[in-house]
């Protein structure tokens, strides 16, 4: 009889079983995410997020794409409709680490009551607006603080500090990535 196992809400048995999926089959490990932005106004624009290709397939679980409007404050000339997109990529990070850290603990078998990340990435717009051609458009620095509590002792709160090296968006902000783009003529 296979019993349930649940721990910071995530079932142990089922996590297992794709650990050892994947390490038969490294394959089933590759995924490609997508999303499909289009401009509405100003700095104002709507993405779209449905398929995902993993585990060897198409997935078709969702029936309706997530939709994410991005906007601007008014001090950069939006009108506060939604998070701009540098906010979201904060959003990213947060969720990211938080997830991870709640599954490896999982796997581990720590238990964590709560777990809250801080986010705040710090950018000068002279290198958005091509001012400055030494100041980079994006951030400059991106602070991290998370507040975990949970019943585990020194050592188990330094394996769960240890875990945040596991984020796939800690790795992207923190490492180069090409990225390449087509800007095609309709």
């Amino acid at each position: 009889m296979n019993v349930t196992t649940t721990v910071n809400g995530v079932d142990v048995n089922q996590l297992a079983g794709t650990i050892d999926a994947v390490s038969a089959d490294p394959s089933l490990a590759r995924f490609q995410f997508r999303a499909d932005n289009h401009w509405i106004d100003g700095g104002y624009s709507r993405t779209a997020i449905k398929g995902f290709y993993g585990t060897g397939r198409e997935d078709t679980t969702r029936t309706e794409p997530f939709t994410l409007d991005s906007d601007e404050p008014p001090v950069l000339l939006g009108r506060n409709r939604a998070p701009n997109a540098g906010e979201y990529l904060l959003h990213a990070l947060a969720a990211c680490l938080t997830g991870t850290m709640i599954y490896h603990a999982a796997a581990r078998g720590i238990a964590v009551k709560s777990l809250e990340c801080a986010v705040q990435g710090e950018l000068d717009l002279q290198g958005f607006l091509g001012l400055d051609g030494t100041v980079r458009p994006g951030y400059e620095q991106i602070r991290v603080a998370i507040t975990a509590e949970g019943d585990f002792d020194d050592n188990q709160f330094a394996e769960l500090a240890g875990l945040t090296r596991y984020s796939p968006v800690r790795d992207i902000v923190s490492n180069p990535v090409p990225v390449d783009i087509d800007v095609i003529r309709a």
